[in-house]
């Protein structure tokens, strides 16, 4: 579980600004998890996160002990993680770099309050696109880069190894394989780090009788990729997967595990690479990302990394922050 120090001794107060699907959606995980004392909800529909909070605290004594109220970014104080899952959703067919105007917008008025609540906290952003709200959220807050963090890629990494283990009929939790830079359209398969115990994807195969068919390791790579618009197509939104991801980054702050996990930071030259938020897999512990770690690829996935990293700053670059 961690060491109990630093945040953690001062109790698990998590904010969830925005209680849309996903916003709602983790609050309920929260709930029946036990991993928070309390949980404020804050939305721009006062009457909203009223309802909720009423609707997750009858559900308490089914879970762990928990208070949890509606209230004002004031209630935020003395946080340890602010969650903002406020903003657009995607609707059918749009990037999630076309949301940006709309929720970048609203950014602007959020962070500044959240930071005048609370500069002590960890801000974690999933509200889209990702990465590039990532950037904007430091650079308004002034936090640290390490407090500032976004979901990223560990819910792409999540998808791609459970359609590889669905592919070499092996449980996901054992295929070890990362989705790294966007969390979009430019996002780049690791394949030359991918192992199924131990063994590279190739090796796999052979042991187990199957040929490598590069083929079809591309169209799980954009599976993986597309998988939000397919979903969006079929029910309109995403929610559970991505709150699942949410609350295993949660779990690793609010524990302090130390533990790896794709998210998105500010990164401080890590393959040639500044003033850029993108996922690469990195330490987490009670105070945010420790550190991101660069790994050895390919010189083919370095570059698809840089046109990546190119993507998301040429979005940065219509941010005004002030």
């Amino acid at each position: 579980m961690g060491n109990e120090t630093g945040r953690n001794a001062r109790g698990r107060k998590v904010t969830i600004v925005g209680v849309g699907n996903v916003g709602a959606t983790t609050a309920y995980a929260l709930i029946l998890s036990g991993l928070c004392s309390e949980l404020v909800l804050i939305d721009s529909n006062a009457a909203r996160a009223e309802g909720e909070a009423m609707d997750l605290s009858q559900a308490v004594p089914f879970g762990m002990p928990v208070r949890v109220r509606a209230g004002t970014f004031a209630d935020s104080h003395g946080s340890h993680v602010t969650v903002i899952a406020a903003g657009a959703n995607q609707k059918p067919g749009e990037t999630r770099l076309e949301l940006l105007a709309r929720n970048w917008a609203l950014f602007r008025n959020i962070i500044p309050q959240l930071i005048e609540a609370n500069r002590d906290g960890v801000i974690v952003v999933a509200t889209n696109p990702v990465d590039v709200l990532t950037y904007g959220t430091w650079g308004i807050s002034g936090l640290p880069r390490g407090r500032v963090i976004g979901t990223g890629t560990i819910l792409d990494t999540a998808r791609f190894r459970a359609l590889l283990g669905r592919l070499y009929e092996i449980d996901p939790r054992s295929v070890h394989a990362l989705i790294i830079g966007e969390h979009g359209d430019s996002e780049v398969p690791v394949w030359s780090r991918a192992t199924i115990g131990g063994m590279k994807l190739h090796e796999f195969g052979e042991a187990q009788g199957r040929s490598h068919d590069q083929a079809t390791l591309d169209a799980i790579f954009a599976q993986t990729r597309d998988a939000a618009q397919e979903i969006i197509k079929r029910k309109g939104a995403t929610y559970y997967a991505v709150s699942s991801g949410m609350m295993r980054l949660l779990e690793a702050i609010l524990r302090d595990e130390q533990t790896i996990l794709p998210v998105s930071c500010v990164l401080r030259g890590q393959y040639g690479l500044h003033d850029v938020a993108l996922s690469l897999p990195a330490v987490i512990d009670g105070d945010g990302v420790r550190e991101h770690l660069a790994l050895t690829m390919d010189a083919h996935e370095i570059e698809a990394l840089h046109r990546s990293a190119a993507v998301i700053q040429q979005a940065i670059e219509t941010l005004t922050i002030d």
